[in-house]
């Protein structure tokens, strides 16, 4: 089948799906946008109706070579990524990083670990049901916390480096909601943080957890090596003294002189009875098959935002709307169901079996 080469060729965004590129690629030409896709694609070998993109046939019409194109495209590689590495819904990304990709919104699939535009200082993760990002300039605190976040990933990888930076997360979440002289200077941080993402009287049309979720994150990220590191996790489990140093750890990095003189906080839970867990893959997984146009938002979150705008208080119940966020799932069942473990069937479902 010969194909004819595009005049225009623009590349792909770097980790951009198949259907953004094939469907900017369109609009630029002003092409019909489903007979392109049915030109590069064909129907799945197991006899499916899906449609899946045949890397040589768009890399003949943009003039590109095939390995080219996977080094942008994840779903173009062979062999495929573990795509438990990316996060299951596509999301634009920054809109200043998009600006140079010519026809129209670029759509990617970001992997775990990018939370933050460096570049730009935007907080990009989680998405929300309006998909906007926030502007950071006036927190740099998150932006280093992204880079240290990326350190923690080098050391210990992506599946460890995602169930530790999770559980930190919630774990904010859930010392957020304690009154302020059960917690430490974060406290006070996290309510500067959502005071400036979240600035008073504009929470009707500003309000989103996941502002929350950048309110806490640079502490997340601090307490997120304890999680990973073997050492310190078998420091929470031993003797009562190593459980000591583990507690005196985690006062330095909450600047909170008091913590460890009660037993029932979330630390110490987690220290009780997930330290000696292994990690936890992804409740939900990309399905290319779902992703294939722009996918439509969920009025059921739209609707959780709204309740929580309607009466938003810093100091008040905020960390109860961070911990009950979509995006903290997996690590919010294992809080529920301390004796199962989290794991994934072949096709992407999910099961609890007995630790």
């Amino acid at each position: 089948m010969l194909l004819p080469r595009l005049p225009d060729p623009v590349p792909p965004a770097q980790h951009e799906i198949a259907a953004s590129y094939v469907g900017r690629l369109a609009r630029l030409h002003g092409l019909d946008i489903n007979a392109l896709w049915r030109c590069v694609t064909e129907r799945e070998a197991s006899g499916g109706m899906r449609r899946v993109v045949v890397p040589e046939r768009l890399a003949a019409i943009t003039g590109r070579t095939v390995h080219a194109l996977a080094g942008a495209l994840p779903e173009l590689r062979t062999p495929q990524p573990d795509w438990a590495m990316f996060r299951h819904q596509p999301q634009p990304g920054c809109h200043h990083c998009n600006a140079k990709h010519p026809g129209g919104e670029v759509t990617r699939i970001l992997p775990h670990h990018r939370y933050v535009c460096t570049r730009h200082r935007l907080w990009l993760c989680p998405s929300d049901a309006d998909g906007h990002t926030t502007p950071l300039d006036a927190l740099p605190e998150i932006v280093q916390a992204q880079r240290r976040h990326l350190r923690i990933l080098q050391r210990h990888g992506w599946s460890v480096t995602y169930d530790a930076v999770l559980t930190a997360i919630l774990i904010c979440g859930q010392l957020w909601s304690l009154p302020e002289n059960e917690n430490g200077e974060a406290w006070h941080d996290w309510i500067r943080r959502a005071n400036i993402l979240i600035p008073p009287g504009t929470a009707e049309a500003t309000f989103s957890v996941a502002r929350l979720c950048a309110a806490v994150y640079p502490e997340a990220v601090a307490l997120a090596p304890l999680f990973a590191s073997p050492y310190w996790r078998q420091q929470a489990q031993r003797t009562v003294w190593d459980r000591r140093l583990f507690n005196a750890e985690i006062a330095r990095r909450l600047r909170h002189p008091r913590y460890g003189r009660h037993e029932n906080d979330p630390i110490s839970h987690w220290a009780n009875m997930t330290a000696k867990r292994p990690p936890l893959a992804p409740i939900r997984v990309h399905d290319q098959g779902h992703h294939l146009r722009k996918p439509a938002q969920r009025t059921a979150t739209q609707r959780a935002q709204q309740r929580h705008a309607h009466a938003f208080n810093p100091s008040h119940r905020a960390g109860e709307a961070l911990v009950a966020h979509r995006h903290l799932a997996t690590v919010f069942r294992r809080a529920w169901h301390p004796f199962r473990t989290h794991a994934l069937l072949p096709n992407g479902d999910s099961y609890y079996k007995l630790s």
